[in-house]
Protein backbone atom coordinates (compact mmCIF):
# COMPACT_ATOMS: atom_id res chain seq x y z
CA UNK A 1 0.00 0.00 0.00
CA UNK A 2 0.99 3.36 -0.51
CA UNK A 3 0.84 6.12 1.58
CA UNK A 4 -2.45 7.60 0.12
CA UNK A 5 -3.69 3.90 0.46
CA UNK A 6 -3.38 3.25 -2.92
CA UNK A 7 -2.06 -0.05 -4.27
CA UNK A 8 -0.92 -1.14 -7.77
CA UNK A 9 -2.83 0.14 -11.29
CA UNK A 10 -5.35 -2.48 -12.21
CA UNK A 11 -6.70 -2.45 -8.69
CA UNK A 12 -6.85 1.07 -8.43
CA UNK A 13 -9.31 3.81 -8.88
CA UNK A 14 -6.92 7.15 -9.62
CA UNK A 15 -9.02 9.95 -9.42
CA UNK A 16 -11.84 10.62 -11.11
CA UNK A 17 -10.41 9.26 -14.70
CA UNK A 18 -11.07 5.85 -16.42
CA UNK A 19 -7.59 3.61 -16.63
CA UNK A 20 -6.79 0.99 -18.74
CA UNK A 21 -3.57 -0.51 -20.02
CA UNK A 22 -1.58 1.84 -21.61
CA UNK A 23 -0.43 -0.58 -24.51
CA UNK A 24 -3.74 -1.35 -25.55
CA UNK A 25 -4.34 2.47 -26.38
CA UNK A 26 -1.13 3.74 -28.39
CA UNK A 27 -3.59 6.45 -29.72
CA UNK A 28 -2.89 7.75 -26.24
CA UNK A 29 0.90 7.74 -26.53
CA UNK A 30 3.62 9.40 -28.35
CA UNK A 31 5.24 7.13 -30.95
CA UNK A 32 8.68 6.86 -28.50
CA UNK A 33 6.37 6.46 -25.71
CA UNK A 34 4.47 3.44 -27.31
CA UNK A 35 7.49 1.54 -28.77
CA UNK A 36 9.54 2.04 -25.41
CA UNK A 37 6.19 0.70 -23.54
CA UNK A 38 6.54 -2.53 -26.13
CA UNK A 39 10.30 -2.95 -25.55
CA UNK A 40 10.13 -2.64 -21.82
CA UNK A 41 7.42 -5.18 -21.31
CA UNK A 42 9.59 -7.61 -23.37
CA UNK A 43 11.68 -7.64 -20.27
CA UNK A 44 9.14 -6.51 -18.03
CA UNK A 45 6.21 -8.35 -18.77
CA UNK A 46 4.51 -6.80 -15.60
CA UNK A 47 4.63 -3.47 -17.87
CA UNK A 48 1.74 -4.67 -20.22
CA UNK A 49 -0.66 -4.39 -17.07
CA UNK A 50 0.43 -2.37 -14.50
CA UNK A 51 1.46 0.80 -16.91
CA UNK A 52 -2.52 2.36 -17.48
CA UNK A 53 -3.63 5.48 -18.94
CA UNK A 54 -6.35 7.61 -19.30
CA UNK A 55 -7.51 10.40 -21.38
CA UNK A 56 -7.88 14.10 -20.49
CA UNK A 57 -8.03 17.53 -21.40
CA UNK A 58 -5.06 19.06 -23.04
CA UNK A 59 -5.46 22.35 -21.85
CA UNK A 60 -5.45 20.46 -18.15
CA UNK A 61 -1.83 18.66 -18.70
CA UNK A 62 0.04 20.95 -16.09
CA UNK A 63 0.06 19.08 -12.60
CA UNK A 64 -2.15 21.58 -10.48
CA UNK A 65 -4.72 22.56 -12.90
CA UNK A 66 -5.15 18.31 -13.70
CA UNK A 67 -5.04 17.58 -9.90
CA UNK A 68 -8.29 19.93 -9.23
CA UNK A 69 -10.00 18.66 -11.94
CA UNK A 70 -9.35 15.30 -11.74
CA UNK A 71 -9.06 14.76 -7.76
CA UNK A 72 -5.91 13.08 -8.32
CA UNK A 73 -3.53 13.19 -5.18
CA UNK A 74 -0.64 15.87 -5.73
CA UNK A 75 1.88 13.63 -4.06
CA UNK A 76 0.79 11.08 -6.78
CA UNK A 77 2.26 13.22 -9.96
CA UNK A 78 6.20 13.29 -10.48
CA UNK A 79 7.27 16.11 -13.45
CA UNK A 80 9.77 15.33 -15.71
CA UNK A 81 12.40 18.28 -16.74
CA UNK A 82 15.02 18.31 -19.58
CA UNK A 83 18.32 19.73 -18.32
CA UNK A 84 21.57 20.21 -20.56
CA UNK A 85 25.20 21.54 -20.07
CA UNK A 86 28.44 20.99 -21.47
CA UNK A 87 31.83 19.76 -20.56
CA UNK A 88 35.18 20.23 -22.72
CA UNK A 89 32.76 20.95 -25.99
CA UNK A 90 30.25 18.14 -25.67
CA UNK A 91 26.51 18.40 -24.25
CA UNK A 92 25.35 16.52 -21.80
CA UNK A 93 21.55 15.76 -21.71
CA UNK A 94 19.45 14.25 -18.62
CA UNK A 95 15.76 14.26 -17.11
CA UNK A 96 15.08 14.58 -14.31
CA UNK A 97 12.20 13.41 -12.25
CA UNK A 98 10.66 14.30 -9.01
CA UNK A 99 7.67 14.25 -7.10
CA UNK A 100 5.56 17.10 -7.88
CA UNK A 101 5.65 18.04 -3.93
CA UNK A 102 9.39 18.88 -5.13
CA UNK A 103 11.62 20.25 -7.17
CA UNK A 104 15.17 19.06 -9.11
CA UNK A 105 18.50 20.48 -7.76
CA UNK A 106 19.06 21.82 -11.46
CA UNK A 107 22.45 24.03 -10.23
CA UNK A 108 23.43 21.46 -7.49
CA UNK A 109 22.91 18.00 -7.58
CA UNK A 110 22.14 17.64 -11.41
CA UNK A 111 24.45 19.53 -12.37
CA UNK A 112 27.39 17.21 -10.37
CA UNK A 113 26.24 14.46 -11.52
CA UNK A 114 26.20 15.70 -15.33
CA UNK A 115 30.10 16.87 -14.46
CA UNK A 116 29.08 20.31 -16.30
CA UNK A 117 29.64 23.86 -15.20
CA UNK A 118 26.75 25.19 -16.04
CA UNK A 119 23.10 23.37 -16.14
CA UNK A 120 19.49 24.45 -17.71
CA UNK A 121 16.54 23.98 -18.63
CA UNK A 122 16.84 22.06 -22.54
CA UNK A 123 14.62 25.39 -24.71
CA UNK A 124 10.74 23.68 -25.28
CA UNK A 125 11.51 24.01 -29.01
CA UNK A 126 14.81 21.45 -28.61
CA UNK A 127 13.31 19.43 -26.01
CA UNK A 128 9.99 18.76 -28.48
CA UNK A 129 12.06 17.99 -30.96
CA UNK A 130 14.66 15.83 -29.96
CA UNK A 131 12.68 13.97 -27.77
CA UNK A 132 9.33 13.72 -30.25
CA UNK A 133 6.86 14.59 -27.39
CA UNK A 134 4.75 17.20 -26.44
CA UNK A 135 5.48 19.92 -24.27
CA UNK A 136 3.71 19.64 -20.88
CA UNK A 137 3.57 15.71 -21.94
CA UNK A 138 7.56 14.95 -21.50
CA UNK A 139 7.94 11.15 -19.82
CA UNK A 140 11.38 9.60 -19.05
CA UNK A 141 9.74 6.59 -20.92
CA UNK A 142 10.71 6.95 -24.83
CA UNK A 143 13.83 9.44 -24.04
CA UNK A 144 16.59 9.24 -26.37
CA UNK A 145 19.03 6.69 -25.20
CA UNK A 146 22.08 9.00 -25.01
CA UNK A 147 19.80 11.21 -22.38
CA UNK A 148 20.61 10.50 -18.71
CA UNK A 149 17.12 9.80 -16.74
CA UNK A 150 17.60 10.53 -13.21
CA UNK A 151 15.01 9.37 -10.84
CA UNK A 152 14.24 10.53 -7.43
CA UNK A 153 13.66 8.14 -4.66
CA UNK A 154 10.66 9.38 -3.67
CA UNK A 155 9.34 8.48 -6.91
CA UNK A 156 10.32 4.45 -7.02
CA UNK A 157 9.78 3.63 -3.54
CA UNK A 158 8.26 0.40 -2.89
CA UNK A 159 4.46 0.31 -2.57
CA UNK A 160 4.68 3.92 -4.39
CA UNK A 161 2.19 4.95 -7.65
CA UNK A 162 3.53 8.08 -9.84
CA UNK A 163 1.37 9.90 -11.88
CA UNK A 164 3.21 10.62 -15.48
CA UNK A 165 2.88 11.95 -19.03
CA UNK A 166 2.55 10.25 -21.73
CA UNK A 167 4.42 12.13 -24.23
CA UNK A 168 1.21 13.76 -25.02
CA UNK A 169 -0.96 16.52 -23.38
CA UNK A 170 -4.49 15.02 -24.08
CA UNK A 171 -3.32 11.62 -21.69
CA UNK A 172 -1.73 10.65 -18.40
CA UNK A 173 0.16 7.23 -17.14
CA UNK A 174 0.41 5.79 -14.04
CA UNK A 175 2.39 3.13 -12.40
CA UNK A 176 4.03 1.72 -9.24
CA UNK A 177 7.47 3.17 -8.68
CA UNK A 178 8.78 -0.64 -8.51
CA UNK A 179 7.90 -1.34 -12.32
CA UNK A 180 9.13 2.75 -13.02
CA UNK A 181 12.87 1.88 -11.40
CA UNK A 182 12.94 -1.38 -13.82
CA UNK A 183 12.71 1.13 -16.96
CA UNK A 184 15.80 0.25 -18.87
CA UNK A 185 18.48 3.09 -18.60
CA UNK A 186 17.43 4.41 -15.58
CA UNK A 187 19.67 5.59 -12.42
CA UNK A 188 17.85 5.86 -9.15
CA UNK A 189 19.62 8.84 -7.02
CA UNK A 190 19.43 10.06 -3.56
CA UNK A 191 19.70 14.14 -3.77
CA UNK A 192 17.94 15.02 -6.58
CA UNK A 193 14.97 16.75 -5.01
CA UNK A 194 14.54 19.66 -3.28
CA UNK A 195 11.52 21.23 -1.49
CA UNK A 196 9.40 23.04 -3.50
CA UNK A 197 8.87 26.50 -3.26
CA UNK A 198 5.82 27.72 -1.72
Amino acid sequence: MSPTGLVAPGALQVGTLTWAPALDHPDLLAPPVHAALVAWAEHVPEVAELVVCAAIDPELADTDAMTAAYEIPFELSANCVLVAGRRAGEERVAAAVVRATTRADVNGHVKALLDVRKASFLPMERAVAESGMEYGGITPIGLPDAWRVLLDPLVVADGSVACLGSGVRRSKLVLPGAILATLPGVEVTSGLALPRAS
